[in-house]
C-alpha cells in the first residue's frame, strides 16, 4: 500500500512539471454555459483574452428569466454585460497544462425588466463581483469550466463549456 501511494505522488509531481498557462499571449477562449441563481437558470457567453502568461481579460452576455408566483404570476427578466480581469495559477503553482485555476474581479451593468405593478427588489444598476474558477481541457481546443462567485448576474456560479478559438 506504501509502495502505491509513493508512486501515485511521484507520478503527480512528474506531472506537475510540465505546467504552462492554458492559454497563450494573444490567445482568446469563447465561454458559453448556465448559471446558478435563486432567481431563474441564466446563460451567458463571453470571452478571455490573454494579455499575459498568467492574466486574462473577458467580457460577457447573459440573460436570466424568472417567474415569481408569490401574490401573482409576473415574468421577469434581465439582461447583462459585463468585463472580467482573472489572474491564472498555473505558472505560479505549476498546474499542468490541462487544468486552469483563476480568481479575478468583474464589473458589468445589468438591466431588469419587470412588468407594471411588480412588488419585488429587483433593480437594474451597476454589479461588481469578484469569482474563484478552474477549468479541465479534454484536449488543445475543448474544456468544461466551474466558477463560483458573488455580486453579479451569477451570485451563485456558472459551469459550462470553453473553447480555444
Amino acid at each position: 500500500m506504501r509502495k502505491l501511494f509513493l508512486s501515485l505522488g511521484l507520478m503527480f509531481l512528474v506531472s506537475m512539471g510540465y505546467a504552462q498557462s492554458p492559454l497563450r499571449v494573444g490567445q482568446t477562449q469563447l465561454n458559453v454555459g448556465l448559471g446558478l441563481s435563486d432567481y431563474g437558470l441564466p446563460v451567458y457567453v463571453g470571452f478571455d483574452h490573454a494579455v499575459h502568461p498568467d492574466i486574462t481579460l473577458g467580457g460577457e452576455l447573459s440573460y436570466r428569466g424568472y417567474n415569481d408566483h408569490d401574490y401573482y404570476d409576473y415574468h421577469l427578466d434581465s439582461w447583462g454585460i459585463s468585463g472580467n480581469g482573472n489572474y491564472h495559477f498555473n505558472s505560479i503553482l505549476n498546474i499542468p497544462r490541462n487544468w486552469d485555476f483563476y480568481a479575478g474581479l468583474n464589473v458589468g451593468f445589468y438591466v431588469w425588466n419587470a412588468p407594471d405593478g411588480y412588488h419585488g427588489d429587483h433593480t437594474s444598476g451597476l454589479g461588481l463581483g469578484a469569482q474563484i474558477g478552474g477549468r479541465y481541457y479534454f484536449n488543445n481546443k475543448v474544456g468544461i469550466n466551474l466558477e463560483v462567485g458573488g455580486g453579479n448576474e451569477f451570485s451563485g456560479g456558472k459551469i459550462g463549456l470553453t473553447i480555444k478559438l
